[in-house]
């Protein structure tokens, strides 16, 4: 419905003059049911453009929709109130025909066409394989996968993408810590020391590399190497490096299928090196005069896009920085021809991320087609302080410990259920409660108690509740119920337009909200068999929607809890 309005709107504002650059239009249910189904603050938003009070604006727009006219069938009225909102009220029958549709529809309630026809990639995770995906790394990962779902289901032909990097300094440091443990196989008697902060130490073999890895997964890697009875050579690092890459990327793989996320693409930094394209990139800020040497390392000319300072490229050390290779690899990307390029980072990219962006943009690029999505970070928290599960493996919390304390649903949940720019409390008391107040439990529990209803229903002719007079839902909670469910295909394409998957989370809880009201007020079970009929009809369209919702944010949909 708020699509119809949009566009009804819209075609009057164009007949008044237009509205500025950017304008959109925002609607919101009224707290009073008395003052329609929707509303709408446009007045108020252009005032200052038409230069007219908002109550003006707002009389001369109801002019031109009833002007149009508007359809009947959908919108029974709009009328002017207070300072100059608009307020519409839907029709009856459009209700009705509106809860058929999702009737109709049923797993396919929600999906819309806006995107048809044009691609995105959405690369998240990314993390070099040095390691078990962490608590941070597991934010990263559900929001990169749902936002790719919410694009999916507006229509796109998206591909998860995976980039890597697994050369360089990390992955050195990770084989020398492999190759040491290792020798501590071969050799007993190899002397141990403690590293590492107080209270959280670790014992290591002597000698071991400068930050090397402490976790047991590196003494674990060593071990089955060891026992494999494989003849190494204990000076090739490259050998202990890549028995480690395989080893942790097998164990990242795990941990994503175990949240339903599987990547259909892997990119490694290193085929940039190896086709010359980062040098490349280099002698081509240099003809433009955006690069230039200094002391020895190789200089971004990033005055030029407005910032205070310019930014090393490539250290006196002959090591690119960050900002090279990503440069590399997002004009790789946008050479594929995808219509968007979204990429998923951690706060701690915020000042890098636009250096890459205007570097691509410099290099006559399409930049204006890269999005990038900023997540603040997570604290674990237990009895209202921040807590660390595990030291099993080091100084940080896996994303696997995590999900066998709470669970792969409620740790995909809580993970969406704020917005992406706010730091995330990541509450384990709550997460484990099996009760209304946990979030996603209520919404399961939701699902599976419509479930049980219709189940206990079954004695009731099925035929006679497919053919239910669907007008006979006049109750306020009926209707209100039924106002809630016909908005998810809008929520899903905010949602994803915005890449805010918080937004359908708590949508889903409105909807949850609406039933349980529903419930509460409209027996089902021994009414009449006409209202009964309605009645269920309605609860299997919320039981649809909480679904297809779910499925969206990468969440099951229990029968039974």
């Amino acid at each position: 419905m708020q699509s119809y309005l949009n566009d009804q709107i819209t075609t009057v504002l164009a007949g008044m003059g237009g509205t500025p650059p950017g304008f959109e239009l925002e609607f919101q249910q009224p707290g009073n049911p008395d003052h329609g189904d929707l509303a709408c603050n446009v007045a108020m938003q252009l005032a200052r453009h038409f230069r007219k009070s908002p109550r003006q604006i707002a009389e001369d727009i109801k002019a031109g929709l009833e002007a149009l006219p508007l359809d009947a069938s959908k919108i029974e009225s709009v009328e002017v109130a207070g300072p100059g909102f608009l307020n519409f009220k839907i029709s009856s029958s459009h209700l009705f025909d509106a809860l058929q549709v999702i009737l109709d529809a049923e797993n396919a309630y929600g999906r819309t066409q806006s995107g048809e026809g044009k691609s995105a990639l959405v690369e998240f995770v990314s993390a070099n394989p040095t390691g078990p995906l962490t608590v941070g790394h597991g934010r990263n990962a559900v929001l990169g996968d749902t936002i790719a779902r919410m694009l999916e289901w507006t229509g796109y032909d998206v591909q998860r993408e995976y980039y890597f990097n697994d050369a360089g300094r990390q992955m050195r440091v990770l084989g020398e810590s492999v190759r040491a443990r290792y020798m501590a196989f071969q050799d007993p008697a190899i002397p141990m020391k403690m590293i590492g902060d107080e209270g959280d130490q670790v014992s290591v073999p002597e000698p071991f590399p400068e930050d090397g890895y402490l976790g047991e997964y590196i003494a674990d890697i060593a071990g089955e190497l060891f026992n494999s009875g494989e003849k190494v050579d204990l000076a090739d690092v490259d050998r202990f490096k890549r028995a480690a890459e395989e080893k942790i990327f097998a164990e990242i793989g795990a941990t994503l299928e175990r949240m339903g996320i599987n990547m259909d693409s892997y990119f490694n930094e290193r085929s940039l090196y190896d086709s010359g394209q980062i040098w490349a990139i280099i002698d081509r800020f240099k003809a433009l005069d955006l690069a230039y040497d200094k002391e020895g390392a190789v200089w971004l000319r990033t005055t030029a896009f407005g910032k205070e300072q310019d930014t090393v490229l490539v250290k006196s050390t002959g090591e690119p920085t960050y900002r090279l290779p990503d440069i590399g690899y997002h004009i790789d990307k946008l050479d594929r021809g995808y219509s968007k390029i979204v990429d998923v980072f951690g706060a701690d990219h915020i000042a890098t991320f636009p250096d890459v962006v205007e570097g691509v943009r410099a290099l006559g690029h399409d930049a204006d087609r890269i999005e990038v999505v900023i997540y603040q970070f997570v604290t674990l928290v237990r009895s209202g302080a921040p807590v660390k599960m595990s030291t099993r493996k080091a100084t940080y919390v896996t994303l696997d410990e995590l999900m066998d304390e709470v669970g792969e649903d409620v740790t995909r949940f809580f993970f969406l259920m704020r917005s992406p720019n706010t730091h995330l409390e990541f509450d384990l008391d709550l997460a484990k409660e099996a009760s209304d107040t946990n979030p996603v439990f209520y919404l399961q529990y939701a699902h599976a108690r419509i479930q049980s209803i219709l189940r206990k229903a079954a004695e009731i002719d099925m035929e006679v509740v497919s053919d239910a007079d669907l007008s006979l839902l006049v109750h306020e909670t009926e209707t209100g119920l039924i106002k809630t469910l016909m908005a998810l295909p809008e929520q899903i394409e905010r949602a994803a337009e915005l890449r805010e998957p918080h937004r359908l989370a708590n949508f889903l809880r409105e909807v949850a909200v609406a039933f349980t009201q529903f419930y509460g007020n409209c027996r089902i079970i021994g009414e009449p068999i006409g209202i009964a009929s309605a009645r269920l009809r309605l609860a299997t369209a919320t039981a649809l929607v909480l679904k297809n919702g779910l499925a969206v944010l990468g969440i099951s949909a229990p029968d039974r809890m």
